[in-house]
């Protein structure tokens, strides 16, 4: 088969689709390259299952570290389960390509991504999502695409689309957006304070920037796509739902109207539902007519939005639920914060620890190792249900680095706080929000702790309601504040936004419909602003600023500066010196390559000895003997003063 090569120039790098010599027998096939980054992207679906009533869509991407010229650190020196890096890039793909399949389809489809080149100065995320669109546009499934895809940074105060690596470096903002000719689809941001009209320009700019990337593949698709197969679409039974919506009336919207709070609702809609399947069961599908109820009850709900104003919970759309804060709640940790939003809750607990206790990274980034870690638990006790428990998920994952994302920025730098800091966020309870919940426990647990970050971070969830697609023009459409969970299955968007007072810090955005007007988009980050800022004084009320001293728990960490040709004194012969250091004080020592001294002890007194102890030992003509019995810093200090050297801390 011929190779063929599609190439568009997008923000100054040119991105290059070849297909035709690369798994010849998936249902479409690409690699994508831009400088020395190439991504192979395969699409390939299966007969419906049967039964099944949802899309079975599956997105990987695989991460191989001989794309960049390496072997894994694993014992058994081959890749084994994703990183947390892998996994959010395959969300990201997901994302973007999740809500252009047909409504109705089961037939199981699968997008598989393969990092076989790395550039150093290339992303490979982007290239991702449009490695995936472009073999689903060549490929035999039913797809509504293409989409494209780019990342824009903002340097030295101008925008810049499709960045390298070395120029992200200095950016304040790293926004990565998915859509197709008409909207956007798919908004996933990290920002340092970013101004939201600002972040509006961003958006723009990015879907101008893509286009050439769409027209590409629909030229792709016109040359070399194969036919798309037919399938029957698994949908609710138009007889079925006219003889459901007859037997219901007004009973849905009773459940619905008097039930605000999430358990009673639950259990109205399930008595209701049950009460249906007895009347109707002997003489329709009971599937047909649970499928008839789940439609009718999104209608009840949607309609009510928007011809009402009012929400499952009796909220109005700018109403944000009650919250409740506690901060110090828990002994010995380091710092923790509850905070409680309706009917969800989470508990973030902080831990300090020292430089040496950053995780080590083994993926195609360039970053090898991460100082700052966010991790989110989701047990099933939080929506009342049983499930196993089998470590983090992919949403686990994901929720934890957009809360990660958010409050990066706000951390004060290593020079100035020398410490490795780890976040749990527990979920105890989840009605929707439980990520930007996350945000707000994390912020209070991080003041909690006396870490001096630089801002407060709030987050809020916002959706949307519509009576069909958007445009500029208009429909009838309703924006919401801070979602519950029935909102967010029902609604047609999830838009999580976080940041201070000043600024945006972190924007992901999910829909379930063809895209959003930049109307919308302006009004929905205007009104998440009205939202964090009334969540921040929620906050600020009970903790206005970090605690002044650290948890007596915590280690205290002094640092000292020697010549870097010294470093071998402090560590002695064998490391004798070092571990002697650490045997009498009980210290812990962390030595740079630059030669700083990181001393860690919950004992002020023992990290104290320990520093001494360590520059002092540098400061000797020779190595501390080996075979020299110390017993405490005097010790030292008493050989440094027969050699008459003047030690100075």
């Amino acid at each position: 088969m011929q190779e063929h090569v599609y190439s568009v120039t997008v923000g100054g790098r040119e991105i290059s689709i070849e297909t035709g010599t690369l798994a010849k027998l998936a249902g479409g096939a690409v690699t994508v390259r831009s400088g020395d980054s190439v991504v192979l992207a395969t699409a390939t679906a299966a007969k419906p299952r049967e039964g099944t009533d949802f899309f079975p869509l599956s997105v990987e991407y695989e991460e191989r570290l001989y794309a960049a010229g390496r072997i894994p650190g694993s014992f058994q020196r081959r890749e084994g389960r994703p990183s947390d890096q892998a996994i959010l890039t395959a969300r990201l793909v997901d994302r973007g390509l999740r809500p252009l399949f047909p409504k109705g389809m089961t037939n199981e489809v699968q997008v598989i991504v393969t990092a076989l080149a790395r550039d150093p100065e290339v992303h490979l995320d982007i290239l991702s999502i449009i490695g995936g669109s472009a073999a689903l546009m060549l490929s035999d499934i039913p797809w509504e695409g293409p989409i494209g895809a780019v990342r824009v940074g903002f340097v030295d105060g101008a925008f810049v689309v499709n960045p390298t690596v070395s120029q992200m470096t200095a950016s304040t903002l790293d926004l990565r957006l998915a859509g197709t000719a008409d909207a956007i689809l798919m908004v996933e941001a990290g920002a340092d304070e970013f101004p939201e009209d600002m972040m509006l320009e961003a958006l723009k700019l990015g879907h101008e920037a893509m286009q050439p990337i769409i027209e590409v593949q629909k030229k792709l698709r016109t040359d070399l796509g194969k036919p798309k197969f037919e399938f029957v679409p698994v949908l609710p039974d138009p007889t079925v739902e006219a003889v459901v919506r007859d037997w219901l009336g007004d009973r849905l919207y009773q459940a619905i109207a008097m039930n605000p709070g999430k358990e009673a609702q639950h259990q109205a809609l399930a008595a209701l539902k049950e009460a249906l399947l007895a009347a109707l069961g002997e003489t329709y599908e009971p599937a047909a007519l649970s499928q008839a109820f789940d439609s009718c009850e999104k209608a009840v709900v949607r309609d009510r939005i928007l011809r009402e104003n009012i929400r499952p919970d009796g909220r109005g759309p700018r109403d944000i639920r009650p919250i409740s804060i506690g901060v110090g709640i828990l002994p010995r940790v380091h710092g923790s914060g509850l905070f409680t939003r309706g009917e969800t809750q989470v508990l973030t607990v902080v831990t300090l620890g020292t430089p040496s206790e950053e995780q080590k990274l083994d993926t195609l980034n360039v970053e090898e190792t991460k100082r700052y870690m966010h991790h989110y638990n989701f047990p099933p006790f939080s929506t009342g249900e049983v499930a196993p428990m089998r470590g983090p998920r992919r949403r686990e994952i994901g929720h934890g680095a957009l809360a990660e994302r958010a409050l990066e920025p706000m951390i004060p730098v290593q020079e100035t706080f020398p410490y490795t800091l780890r976040l749990v966020s527990e979920v105890l309870a989840s009605n929707g929000s439980t990520s930007m919940a996350s945000v707000c426990g994390s912020t209070l647990a991080l003041m909690d702790a006396g870490v001096p970050i630089k801002a407060p971070v709030a987050g809020i969830a916002m959706g949307l309601v519509t009576d069909g697609e958007i445009t500029d023009q208009g429909l009838r459409y309703a924006i919401l504040s801070d979602i519950q969970g029935l909102e967010d299955h029902l609604g047609d968007m999830d838009f999580k936004v976080a940041g201070t007072a000043q600024g945006i810090n972190a924007l992901q955005m999910d829909i379930k419909i063809h895209g959003l007007s930049y109307r919308i988009l302006e009004e929905a980050l205007a009104q998440a602003r009205e939202g964090r800022l009334f969540i921040l004084d929620k906050m600020l009320a009970v903790l206005p600023a970090p605690r002044k001293t650290l948890s007596i728990y915590a280690p205290r960490i002094l640092t000292t500066h020697i010549d870097p040709e010294k470093i071998g004194k402090v560590i002695g012969p064998g490391g004798k010196t070092v571990k002697h250091i650490v045997a009498v004080t009980g210290a812990k020592v962390d030595i740079e390559d630059d030669g700083r001294i990181h001393i860690a002890s919950p004992d002020a007194a023992a990290a104290d000895q320990a520093i001494n102890f360590a520059t002092a030992a540098a400061a000797l003509k020779h190595s501390v003997p080996g075979d020299a019995n110390l017993v405490s810093v005097a010790d030292v200090m008493s050989l440094v003063n027969e050699e008459g050297l003047d030690v100075k801390r």
